[in-house]
């Protein structure tokens, strides 16, 4: 698979390192000339200079053949801006990250659906660590090839989940409704747009679910 990410930031190089160990391909967009000479001696990946905001870089960066594109820039507006022109020039998945969690909501009205707010993660890993939770607990039990996937419905998908037409070797396995309700599921189950389905996979069916709800994952 091939990965993009705007911005050269401690997220983007860790991230982009351990994709690159496990043989992806890796693009990162910086602005920085400087920044570039100083991550290419610890991140053995493509690199374009420019702003990862001009459309002009993004085509540069082959939006049709990225699986997958991370603005993780240190502003909220520019990862914004870069997010929203990559879908303009068809990317088909987008993360955005954003630190001020009031962009939140701007970002799903903006259809920024796959949006990152690292401070929420880290607040629910020390809120959950200081009730004693196993935080582990998932991470632990998903061995070998096991992987999650997760989509949001959109008007196409809104059926009885029995009616998803699941790749083989992939089982649904919770719902989340709005205000983060949960729900097991059920195969009578009838989805709402906007429904988050959460899916157990092996690893090598990862790309048969981006491909069956590539349209569910772009709403």
């Amino acid at each position: 698979m091939r990965f993009v990410f705007v911005g050269s930031g401690t997220l983007a190089v860790l991230t982009g390192r351990m994709l690159a160990t496990r043989g992806h391909e890796v693009v990162v967009i910086e602005r920085d000339a400087a920044v570039i000479d100083e991550v290419e001696e610890e991140l053995d990946v493509g690199f374009i200079h420019g702003d990862g905001t001009r459309p002009a870089i993004l085509r540069e960066a082959d939006p049709q053949a990225t699986d997958l594109l991370f603005c993780l820039t240190h502003d909220d507006q520019s990862n914004i801006i870069a997010s929203l022109v990559a879908r303009s020039l068809g990317y088909r998945r987008v993360v955005t990250k954003i630190e001020d969690p009031e962009l939140e909501h701007i970002c799903v009205e903006l259809g920024l659906a796959e949006s990152l707010v690292p401070m929420h993660a880290v607040g629910r890993y020390l809120a959950d660590m200081a009730e004693g939770q196993n935080i582990f607990e998932v991470s632990g039990m998903l061995r070998g090839a096991a992987r999650l996937f997760a989509f949001r419905v959109g008007e196409a998908n809104a059926m009885h989940l029995r009616e998803l037409a699941l790749p083989q070797g992939a089982r649904a396995i919770c719902v989340y409704r709005a205000d983060s309700e949960f729900l097991f599921a059920e195969p009578d189950l009838r989805l709402k747009p906007g429904d988050e389905v959460v899916v157990l996979t092996r690893a090598d069916g990862l790309k048969a679910l981006h491909e069956r709800f590539a349209e569910a994952l772009a709403d």
